[in-house]
């Protein structure tokens, strides 16, 4: 065993935004934030920027603990390790009303897998009770989930009970694999692999949405970050802490929904973990719920949990699966 540790697992922060004016106009703009006031917020959640693309539909930020994108009235943050990611929240929302005269939180999400080493985050993120009150003191109609055994691998989950102003179809896919195979890992050390592209066509990453224009980077001296940007809006995200004691991989893609039993199986089968959870939001996610009990199965492992949440204007699945034992 060795003394060093890092968090794999990221807190995941989405906020939806909207203005009290009423229509959405050309102001009504995250994009016009600021980068320099972008990477004051990451310092205060003690990430940097190291990769920073555009398309048409969203900002995409590779980061040193994880990734962010930015859309014209929603964000997505997710930071790894010992960050302070609520430490972003109240400045992102001044800069919203500052830059984009989006002065209302539409919907907020706020997840993340339980830690492994709690006792190495920073507060509010020692344990999930304290995240929970930091977000209430901030919002009304805050609603706190735990999905999973609480005594082994849950994921957390905060909401706010409202609906949405404006109704968005949107949709989100994660999966967090843990217990990886260890000769797959080996990709993802400077010592067998000279840069984060040959990582990328190593381990096959670019052909899981061929069309997407990938932003990757190989830590020292192991670690990989990855977004992906895609026509209209889609992004894929991937994010890998490669060492054995505690090895972890993260994907995630707003892709449709109509994909996801496929690209679960292509990312799990990619990465050979002995555990998996898989998380799925969606407008009507549970009315597709006969079409889940049929296909969402694969091959070696089994399902040992399956909850279904329906949210105020969204509906969450979360399944857990674990190697079958032969």
């Amino acid at each position: 065993m060795t003394d060093h540790f890092f968090e794999g697992a990221e807190k995941l922060l989405e906020i939806w935004f909207d203005t009290s004016e009423t229509k959405l106009t050309t102001r009504n703009d995250l994009r016009h934030i600021p980068r320099d006031a972008i990477e004051e917020v990451l310092n205060l959640v003690n990430c940097k920027v190291l990769r920073f693309a555009q398309s048409k539909e969203v900002d995409t930020y590779v980061l040193s603990e994880s990734s962010a994108f930015i859309w014209k009235t929603h964000l997505v943050l997710k930071t790894c390790g010992a960050t302070t990611l609520l430490a972003a929240v109240q400045p992102i929302l001044e800069l919203a009303r500052e830059y984009a005269g989006l002065d209302m939180v539409d919907q907020i999400f706020y997840s993340r897998r339980k830690f492994l080493r709690s006792d190495l985050q920073k507060g509010p993120h020692s344990n999930f009770e304290n995240e929970v009150a930091y977000l209430d003191s901030l919002f009304e109609g805050g609603c706190a989930y735990v999905l999973g055994r609480v005594n082994r691998d849950c994921w957390y989950l905060y909401t706010l009970d409202k609906p949405c102003e404006r109704k968005k179809l949107d949709q989100t896919l994660e999966v967090i694999m843990t217990d990886l195979d260890p000769e797959i890992m080996k990709i993802f050390y400077q010592d067998n692999t000279t840069s984060a592209t040959e990582a990328t066509k190593k381990i096959g990453i670019d052909k899981i949405f061929p069309n997407a224009k990938i932003y990757d980077y190989l830590f020292e001296p192991c670690g990989y970050s990855m977004n992906g940007l895609m026509p209209d809006g889609y992004y894929f995200t991937i994010h890998i802490t490669p060492e054995p004691e505690f090895s972890y991989v993260s994907f995630e893609t707003n892709a449709p929904y109509s994909l996801y039993n496929d690209l679960i199986r292509k990312v799990v089968e990619m990465f050979n973990p002995g555990k998996f959870t898989t998380t799925m939001f969606g407008v009507s996610a549970a009315n597709s719920l006969d079409l889940q009990r049929k296909y969402f199965h694969y091959t070696d492992y089994t399902r040992t949990d399956y909850q279904i949440v329906c949210l105020t204007d969204y509906d969450l699945i979360y399944g857990y699966y674990k190697k079958t034992l032969r």
